[in-house]
C-alpha cells in the first residue's frame, strides 16, 4: 500500500456517536501501543460493549481500510487487522495532541497572529470551506475576512490551509500586539463561542466526576468513553491564554479531571484489553 495520508477530516472525527469514530478511539487507545495485529472478532466484541451492532462494526472496519488507516491479513477463515504506516502516524499525532491537551501553555507574549483572507461573496462554497478549516485550526473570526489566533506559531498551518484553497494574493498575515482602541476580551468573545464551549466542558465534568467502574470490563468502557469524549476538545477549544478566558472557566477543571481519571484507569483498561485479545486468540 502506498504511504499516503489516510483520508480523514476533523469534522468527521467529531461525529462522536458513530461506529467509525468509536473504532478510531479503540485503535488509538489499544491497538496503537501494540505491534501485533488484532482479530476482527476482538474489535467487533469491544465495539459491542458500546452497543454497536456487528454489521456496523464491520462496515466501520471496511471504511477505515478503504481510507488507508488499516490493512487486513487473512488467516484461514479469520481476518486480522493492523495499522498502516500512515494510519499509525496519524493516530500517533492525534494521541499526542489528545493526551497533552489541557496541560497548559507557556506564558503568552501577548502577540496575535492576524490573517486577512479575501474571498468574494459569490464564492460561497469556498468561503464555507475556508471558514471550516480555519476554525478547526483554532482561528477565530471577530469580523468578516479577519481571522486571529494567540498562537503565532500557527503561521505555517495557516499558510498551508489558505494555500490549499486560494492563491497567495487573496491573503495577508501579520503578527502584532493589541493596541489602545477597543477591548481585547470583547474581541475574543466575538471570535469564539466560549459560552457554548464552556457548556461542553460542564457536561464532561458532570459525566465523569462520579464515575467509579469496578470490573475490568467496566474500567475499559469508562476509559474508552473518557478518551472518546475528550478527544473532541482539542478541535473545539482554541486554547486561549487564561487572561482571555471568562471567569470560572470550566476548561481547566475538565482537563484536570481527564488527566486524573486517565491515569487512574489506564493500567486496568489496558490489562482488560490484553485479556480480550488472549481470549480471542485461544
Amino acid at each position: 500500500m502506498a504511504a499516503t495520508r489516510p483520508t480523514v477530516t476533523r469534522r468527521r472525527e467529531l461525529a462522536h456517536t458513530s461506529a467509525r469514530s468509536l473504532l478510531m478511539t479503540v485503535l488509538g487507545e489499544y491497538v496503537l501501543p501494540r505491534p501485533d495485529a488484532v482479530w476482527t472478532s476482538t474489535l467487533v466484541d469491544v465495539l459491542a460493549l458500546f452497543k454497536v451492532e456487528e454489521k456496523s462494526a464491520r462496515q466501520a472496519l471496511a471504511r477505515a481500510s478503504g481510507e488507508g488507516w488499516l490493512q487486513s491479513e487473512r488467516a484461514g477463515r479469520r481476518v486480522r487487522w493492523s495499522l498502516t504506516p500512515p494510519g499509525r502516524r496519524l493516530l500517533t499525532e492525534g494521541a499526542e495532541r489528545i493526551y497533552s491537551f489541557g496541560r497548559g501553555r507557556g506564558e503568552w507574549d501577548r502577540r496575535w497572529l492576524v490573517l486577512l483572507v479575501s474571498v468574494p461573496e459569490t464564492q460561497r462554497d469556498l468561503r464555507h470551506r475556508m471558514r471550516t478549516r480555519l476554525s478547526w485550526a483554532g482561528f477565530g473570526s471577530p469580523a468578516p475576512g479577519v481571522w486571529i489566533s494567540p498562537d503565532t506559531s500557527a503561521q505555517a498551518e495557516a499558510a498551508r490551509l489558505v494555500g490549499d484553497l486560494t492563491d497567495s494574493g487573496q491573503a495577508m498575515s501579520f503578527v502584532a500586539g493589541y493596541a489602545d482602541i477597543g477591548d481585547e476580551h470583547q474581541m475574543a468573545a466575538r471570535a469564539w463561542d466560549l459560552s457554548e464551549l464552556d457548556r461542553h466542558y460542564e457536561r464532561f465534568i458532570d459525566e465523569f466526576t462520579g464515575l467509579a467502574p469496578r470490573s475490568g470490563e467496566a474500567v475499559l468502557l469508562a476509559q474508552t468513553h473518557l478518551v472518546h469524549e475528550w478527544r473532541r476538545f482539542p478541535f473545539l477549544d482554541p486554547g486561549l491564554p487564561p487572561d482571555l478566558l471568562p471567569e470560572r472557566w470550566s476548561g481547566a477543571q475538565a482537563a484536570d479531571l481527564f488527566h486524573r481519571r486517565y491515569a487512574e484507569w489506564r493500567t486496568e483498561a489496558q490489562s482488560h484489553w490484553d485479556t480480550i485479545v488472549a481470549r480471542e486468540a485461544g
